[in-house]
């Protein structure tokens, strides 16, 4: 006890914890100093200037000209409004599929472990590949068409029709995203105690009942991370976009998204500024709906 004592009325003795706490932590600043803090300020200067990459890079500053350009730029909203479109339908559909998935392995059904690897191949495999796979099902003579031939339904274009290009996109990526959020219901879901179950059993309560009061408000926490990463992992759409269309957002812009307009400016038109202006875009957008989700849920109780 007179050593604590002692501790706190020596300012050396302070001053040497203090120094030993931040030697300790110096790695980890440099880490994200590095890789973290350094990126987004070089950012921010680039979406403040023009940048010549031909012929030697050089500067020109031009204030917030880049900003002023993405309310003007039509290509600019139509992804923006496809990103919108794509995570408002992914992210609820893929959240919900995940919980039907986690509540039902969670129900003890037969050869629930043999279940568990068939769900989660999806989320392992490699997304090019799954990309590539999903083209030749969604080829005009493909394995779709057939199957929707097959039960007397319409067949599309799915890879050249403006009004499909996208849903297809969307269907892929629910069925291999879902497992990975099942994963993390079926975690949250085996360490809610039996006891709540069995207390509202005694009071009457059916299987409905138990899971409208008891399951869904205790996965609340977990329905707000699941959420929040499907919708910044949504907007970050790029990889079976590119793929789709060859890299154009095609067709007729129907599978363009902000994070391919990025790629675009950087590596077609050579507009670095411009498309870290698009970033921050991006940036902003996602950060106003995590925040407007984390009121909706309650984030800040949770």
């Amino acid at each position: 006890m007179w050593e604590i004592r002692r501790r706190h009325r020596n300012p050396r003795w302070n001053m040497t914890e203090n120094l030993a706490g931040y030697l300790f932590m110096i790695p980890t600043i440099l880490v994200l100093g590095t890789f973290v803090v350094l990126p987004i300020l070089y950012a921010v200067f680039l979406s403040l200037h023009k940048v010549q990459l031909l012929g030697g890079i050089e500067y020109d500053f031009i204030g917030f000209r880049n900003f002023n350009r993405l309310i003007a730029d039509e290509r600019v909203w139509i992804a923006l409004k496809n990103t919108a479109e794509y995570v408002a339908i992914v992210v609820p559909t893929q959240t919900v599929l995940a919980l039907i998935l986690a509540v039902t392995l969670n129900a003890g059904i037969r050869g629930k472990n043999w279940w568990r690897i068939l769900y989660f191949l999806p989320t392992v495999t490699s997304s090019a590949v799954l990309t590539l796979i999903f083209m030749w099902i969604y080829n005009t003579d493909g394995l779709l068409n057939d199957f929707l031939a097959f039960v007397g339904l319409p067949t599309y274009n799915w890879l050249g029709d403006p009004a499909v290009a996208l849903k297809g996109i969307m269907i892929m990526n629910i069925w291999s995203t879902a497992p990975f959020y099942m994963v993390i219901y079926l975690a949250a879901l085996q360490d809610i105690p039996q006891k709540l179950y069995e207390a509202a059993e005694l009071d009457g309560a059916n299987g409905w009942q138990k899971f409208i009061y008891i399951t869904i408000p205790l996965l609340k926490p977990v329905t707000f991370f699941v959420v929040a990463v499907g919708i910044i992992g949504t907007f970050q759409l790029f990889d079976q976009s590119y793929i789709f269309s060859g890299g154009t957002g095609g067709p007729n812009n129907a599978t363009l998204t902000l994070v391919l307009l990025i790629y675009q400016a950087v590596f077609r038109n050579l507009q670095m500024g411009y498309a870290a202006a698009i970033a921050f875009l991006l940036a902003a957008v996602i950060i106003i709906i995590t925040l407007m989700q984390q009121r909706f849920f309650g984030g800040e109780r949770i």
